[in-house]
């Protein structure tokens, strides 16, 4: 009952079970980048300039930072989410499919790594060099 054929079960061949989960999290960081992205259109709509000085003092706020680092978060966590899907799908070769996936992950926790970095130098001294 609901189980597939018999010789698909023997295969293993049907749902592993977790697909749901990654395709909610998508979802959820979707919601979360399009909050955060109205949020910082917002911000950066009310400045009275866009001089690096100003930008520099504007995300040395706390009350600017915590979200500017939270979108960094979800936007680089729904880059590895969407990206991980279109390497599973397109990429055949085990191997190749393996070491795309490593880069990526990578990629995507070094780029959000480098950002936080600069915005928590910037929140904690508020000096850009």
């Amino acid at each position: 009952m609901g189980q597939g054929t018999h010789i698909g079960r023997v295969r293993g061949l049907g749902s592993a079970k977790h697909g749901s989960h990654h395709w909610i999290m998508q979802r959820l960081t979707a919601l979360g980048n399009l909050a955060l992205t109205l949020w910082l259109l917002f911000s950066l709509l009310i400045l009275p300039n866009y001089e690096h000085e100003t930008l520099a003092a504007w995300l040395s706020q706390f009350s600017v930072a915590v979200p500017m680092i939270l979108m960094l978060i979800s936007v680089f966590w729904h880059l590895r989410l969407g990206m991980q899907v279109m390497l599973e799908d397109y990429i055949p070769d085990t191997a190749m499919r393996i070491i795309a996936l490593t880069l990526l992950n990578f990629y995507a926790a070094g780029g959000a790594i480098f950002g936080i970095f600069t915005v928590a130098k910037l929140a904690f001294t508020g000096v850009a060099s």
